[in-house]
């Protein structure tokens, strides 16, 4: 299989959202780096499904029930906890997950294959540059933005958060579902001469969905005691376990990503009227 290099028609969004809460915290466990070894991670805040644990597999993880609002989303994603001094901070209500096109073909898009699992980032990271280049805007809060460590003060509003927007590779080579660096089977793409654009490289050819971390903390002012599990700001990383029922996760990047739009959690652009959702009131594929 060769990557697709084709140009489609442009348009400017290729999206739709899974909005996913907290469904366990603090909790040092994890299924793909320490699996069937309870405690012996640091510790992870978790989303989406309810039964994550180190035992988690893919079976187990269809067989649970989930914190996200699309009933046949059952996959597992989480992250190193947030702590202020020995408080854990965690997420409040439904945190956002884009799934994105991370190629300009957005038509080549495919869903992940039930069972793929990686890991997005570093936790062992000490190059603060390296974690920005795969942010959005670094950390944010209050008017700073671009930081690739916690702010020293955020404003001291109970309105204000810490953000995060963290993507993940997208292409995916086509063979393994796991991978003992649970990495190098997933690829950034790679930017090609103009009209090309972001294209998948020739080793990881299948273009599937690019996942962006959208998460906000809700901790502000002195933020010297902030600190991940996993160490300071540009150590923050995260792991995904696909677990989507797949003719759920099908409708949604065939009317969302394929076609170019904007949706939000039931596969609906609100930027046209006209369209139809994907998922019923229910948040379930009729």
């Amino acid at each position: 299989m060769k990557p697709s290099i084709e140009v489609p028609a442009h348009r400017m969004l290729h999206e739709f959202q899974a909005n996913c809460a907290v469904s366990r915290t603090n909790l040092p466990d994890d299924p793909i780096v320490f699996p069937k070894l309870p405690g012996a991670s640091h510790s992870h805040t978790f989303m989406g499904n309810t039964t994550t644990n180190a035992a988690t597999t893919t079976e187990s993880l269809s067989a649970g029930d989930t914190k996200c609002l699309a009933e046949g989303d059952l996959s597992a994603y989480w992250m190193p906890t947030l702590y202020k001094g020995d408080g854990a901070i965690n997420p409040v209500g439904a945190q956002t997950i884009y799934y994105k096109t991370g190629v300009n073909d957005y038509t080549s898009v495919r869903p992940f294959p039930t069972g793929l699992r990686f890991v997005v980032g570093n936790a062992k990271n000490t190059d603060p540059a390296a974690f920005l280049k795969a942010t959005v805007e670094g950390f944010e809060c209050g008017e700073s933005y671009k930081n690739a460590d916690f702010p020293a003060s955020c404003p001291s509003t109970a309105s204000t958060q810490l953000n995060i927007r963290y993507q993940a590779p997208s292409c995916w080579d086509g063979i393994h579902l796991d991978i003992p660096d649970h990495q190098s089977h997933m690829a950034y793409p790679t930017i090609k001469a103009h009209p090309i654009g972001a294209a998948c490289p020739d080793d990881h050819p299948v273009a599937v969905p690019m996942l962006e971390f959208k998460m906000a903390w809700p901790v502000n002012g002195d933020m010297s005691k902030v600190r991940f599990a996993s160490g300071a700001g540009y150590t923050f990383h995260y792991d995904f376990m696909n677990a989507w029922d797949p003719k759920t996760l099908e409708a949604l990047v065939k009317a969302c990503i394929n076609t170019g739009r904007q949706c939000n959690a039931r596969g609906y652009d609100e930027r046209e009227p006209a369209s139809t959702a994907v998922l019923n009131e229910n948040y379930q594929l009729p």
